[in-house]
C-alpha cells in the first residue's frame, strides 16, 4: 500500500485488497487514537473518540470497503461518519471540515481505469494528508500486514447524507443566474461517477436547464477510465451541439476534477478554463491574496492573474503542494494542469464541482459564447496552448526519462532551455515562454508529457518532439 501524489491506488484484487485496506485503516486508527488531535473539541460529542469521515465513489466494492473501514475505526474507539451512498470527494472533504473530524477516508481511484480502487486520506483541514503522515501510515501498514491477515470486521450500517450539505454549500458560493434569467442550457457528463445527482441537481435548482449524459452510477464507467480528457469528451461535445446548449461540463470519477466544452462541442484546455475562472473571480473582487499554480499549468492563468494585480506562485505537482499555499494564506486560489481547482476558504483540496459552478456563474452573467470570451482573453493577455499526453511506462521509457534528467537538452523545438527543474521529473522552461515536461505518474503506470506553445499547431508539434525523445517505448 504505497502512497502516490493522491493517495493509494492499485488494481482491485491484485495490489489493492481488502486485507491491505483494513491494515491501512487500522494504521490510521492507531495513529489517531494516540494523537492529541483526537480529543473532543467544541461542538463534538462529549463521549467517544474522534470523528472520521468515511466515503466512497461509484467504483466496484466501494460501499463494502467503506463499511469495513467504518467498523475498523469503531473497533479502535473512534466515531465513523459513513456516507449514505456514493459521494464526491469534495463533499467528503467539506464534511471533514464542517464536522471537525480528525481525518477522512475516501475510497476512490479518481480518474483511473475501472479495475483500480484506492484510498485517499484527508487531514482535518480537508486537504490530502501530508507526506509525513502517509509515510508513517505506509510503514505501519506494512508491519500490520507482516503480522498476518487483518481480521474482517462486521459491517457498519449507520450512515449520513454528505451530498445535501455540499449542495447547500455550493449555493452559498455561486449563483449561476443572477442576471441572465432562467433557462441557461447546458449539458453535464459525470462519466458514471459520483458527481451525478449532486452537481446536476444543484444546477437545476439554481435555474439552469440541464441535460445529463452517463448519469447512471456504473462501476465500469462505461468501459473506460472516468477521465474527462479529449477522447471521453466526444459524446459530451456531440450532445452540446445536438441540443444547441451554451456549453458542456464534465467531471471525473470522484468529481474532484472538471472539464469544459464550448458551444460547438470543442474541448477547452484546463489552463484556458482556469484563466476564465481567475479572470471572473478577480473581476468580481473575490480574490485578494494571490494564485498558486502547478509548474505544468499553462502561462495564460498566470498572465491573467498578474493583470489583475495578483501575485502568482508556482509549485510542484500534486495538489497537496497547492493546498499548502492556500492553508498558509499565500494564495486564495489554486489550479493545476489536470483540471484541479480550489478556492479558499470554500475548498482547500480539488473541487471540480465548485469550479463548474463558478464557471457557470460567469457564463450566466456574460452571454457571449465561451469561445468568444476565450478569444478576448487571448487578445488581451497573449495566445497560449497547453496540453499533455500519457504513454505506457515501459522499462525503456523509464530509462530514457532517467537519461533525460541526467543530461538536460540545451534546445527544444528550436528554443533555448532557460531553466530546468528536476524535482518533478524534468521541467524545461523555454525561451519563447512555453515549456516541456516529462515525468512518471505517481498514481498510474504511465509516463506523462506536458507542453505549452503559442498556438495549437505549435503545441501538437512540441508534444510530438517531446514524445520522440522518449523513443518508441520498447
Amino acid at each position: 500500500m504505497r502512497f502516490g501524489t493522491s493517495g493509494v491506488r492499485g488494481v482491485l484484487g491484485d495490489d489493492f485488497t481488502f486485507a491491505g485496506a483494513r491494515a491501512l485503516v487500522g494504521a490510521l486508527a492507531e495513529s489517531l487514537a494516540g494523537s492529541a488531535s483526537t480529543r473532543p473539541t467544541r461542538g463534538s460529542a462529549a463521549r467517544g473518540g474522534a470523528r472520521v469521515v468515511v466515503a466512497y465513489d461509484t467504483r466496484f466494492l466501494g460501499g463494502r470497503l467503506a463499511q469495513e473501514a467504518a467498523a475498523v475505526l469503531h473497533a479502535a474507539g473512534l466515531r465513523p461518519c459513513l456516507a449514505k451512498g456514493p459521494t464526491p470527494t469534495p463533499a467528503a472533504c467539506l464534511a471533514v471540515r464542517r464536522r471537525r473530524a480528525a481525518a477522512g477516508v475516501i475510497f476512490t481511484a479518481s480518474h483511473n481505469s475501472p479495475e483500480y480502487q484506492g484510498i485517499k486520506i484527508v487531514g482535518p483541514d480537508g486537504a490530502a494528508a501530508a507526506r509525513s503522515l502517509t509515510d508513517r501510515l505506509e510503514a505501519a501498514t506494512a508491519r500490520r500486514l507482516a503480522r498476518g491477515r487483518e481480521p474482517a470486521r462486521l459491517e457498519w450500517t449507520r450512515t449520513v447524507d454528505l451530498n445535501a450539505p455540499y449542495r447547500a454549500h455550493l449555493g452559498q458560493l455561486a449563483a449561476p443566474l443572477p442576471a441572465a434569467g432562467p433557462g441557461l442550457r447546458l449539458v453535464y457528463d459525470p462519466l458514471h461517477g459520483a458527481g451525478v445527482g449532486v452537481l446536476d441537481r444543484w444546477l437545476i435548482e439554481a435555474g439552469c436547464t440541464v441535460s445529463v449524459l452517463h448519469g447512471d452510477p456504473d462501476p465500469t464507467f462505461g468501459g473506460a477510465a472516468p477521465d474527462p480528457g479529449t477522447a471521453r469528451l466526444a459524446p459530451l461535445g456531440a450532445e452540446v451541439r445536438r441540443r444547441r446548449a451554451r456549453f458542456g461540463l464534465a467531471s471525473d470519477g470522484d468529481a474532484d476534477r472538471f472539464a469544459v466544452v464550448d458551444g460547438r462541442g470543442r474541448r477547452i484546455s484546463e489552463s484556458d478554463a482556469l484563466a476564465l475562472i481567475i479572470d471572473y473571480l478577480a473581476g468580481t473582487r473575490r480574490l485578494g491574496r494571490g494564485v498558486a499554480l502547478s509548474i505544468a499549468t499553462g502561462s495564460l492563468p498566470e498572465r491573467v492573474a498578474r493583470a489583475h494585480g495578483l501575485p502568482v506562485l508556482r509549485v510542484g505537482l500534486g495538489f497537496r503542494a497547492l493546498s499548502t499555499e492556500l492553508l498558509a494564506g499565500r494564495a486564495d486560489l489554486a489550479g493545476e494542469e489536470s483540471g484541479g481547482f480550489a478556492w479558499a476558504p470554500a475548498a482547500i483540496d480539488k473541487d471540480g464541482m465548485l469550479a463548474s459552478a463558478l464557471l457557470t456563474e460567469r457564463l450566466a452573467r456574460d452571454r457571449r459564447p465561451v469561445a468568444q470570451q476565450l478569444r478576448s482573453l487571448h487578445r488581451r493577455h497573449g495566445s497560449s496552448a497547453c496540453g499533455r499526453l500519457a504513454l505506457p511506462a515501459t522499462a525503456a521509457r523509464r530509462a530514457r526519462l532517467t537519461a533525460l534528467g541526467q543530461q538536460t537538452p540545451a534546445r527544444i523545438d528550436g528554443c533555448r532551455v532557460l531553466e530546468a527543474r528536476h524535482d518533478e521529473g524534468l521541467h524545461c522552461r523555454l525561451s519563447d515562454g512555453g515549456f516541456v515536461m516529462w515525468r512518471a505518474s505517481g498514481t498510474e503506470p504511465v509516463v506523462r508529457v506536458y507542453a505549452e506553445a503559442g498556438s495549437r499547431a505549435g503545441l501538437r508539434r512540441r508534444l510530438r518532439l517531446a514524445v520522440r525523445r522518449l523513443g518508441r517505448g520498447g
